[in-house]
C-alpha cells in the first residue's frame, strides 16, 4: 500500500489544477461513495492495479501483502491518492460521509467488474 498526497499543480483566483496520476494507462474510473461505518473491498486481484484517490470524507484504508504479511493501517483523506498493487489485499472503512475515485489498469470495467475481484474468507475489517 502507497500513499500519496496530490498537492495542487496550479492554483490562481478560479481555483487550481491538480494530477492525480500521471504515466499510467488505466482501463476505467469508478465513482464510489461510502456512508459512515461503510466498509467496501476486503478482497483483492490477480490481474488488476488499483489506485483510490479520495474526492472527500475520511477513510481507514488496510492493505496486507498476500496471506502472509502483515496489515497496514492508514487514515486518508481528501486529496490523497492509494496504489494497491496487483495481489494486496485491501479493504477501506469510511469513518464519515466520503467519495473516491477507484482508477484500475486491468480487466474490471462495466460489466467486468466482478471477474478480477477475489473476496477474502477472513475481512481486513469489519
Amino acid at each position: 500500500m502507497e500513499i500519496h498526497h496530490k498537492d495542487p499543480n496550479f492554483t490562481d483566483a478560479r481555483g487550481e489544477i491538480r494530477d492525480i496520476l500521471t504515466h499510467v494507462e488505466i482501463d476505467a474510473v469508478t465513482y464510489i461513495t461510502y456512508e459512515t461505518g461503510a466498509v467496501r473491498a476486503n478482497h483483492y486481484h490477480e490481474h488488476s492495479e488499483q489506485w483510490d484517490y479520495v474526492l472527500s470524507g475520511s477513510l481507514e484504508c488496510y492493505g496486507r501483502d498476500g496471506f502472509e504479511g502483515e496489515v497496514e493501517k492508514a487514515i486518508i483523506k481528501a486529496g490523497d491518492l492509494v496504489r494497491h498493487p496487483i495481489g494486496e489485499h485491501h479493504a477501506l472503512k469510511a469513518l464519515e460521509p466520503s467519495t473516491t475515485l477507484s482508477l484500475t489498469k486491468g480487466p474490471r470495467k462495466g460489466g467486468d467488474y466482478e471477474k478480477d475481484v477475489i473476496r477474502l474468507e477472513v475481512p481486513l475489517v469489519s
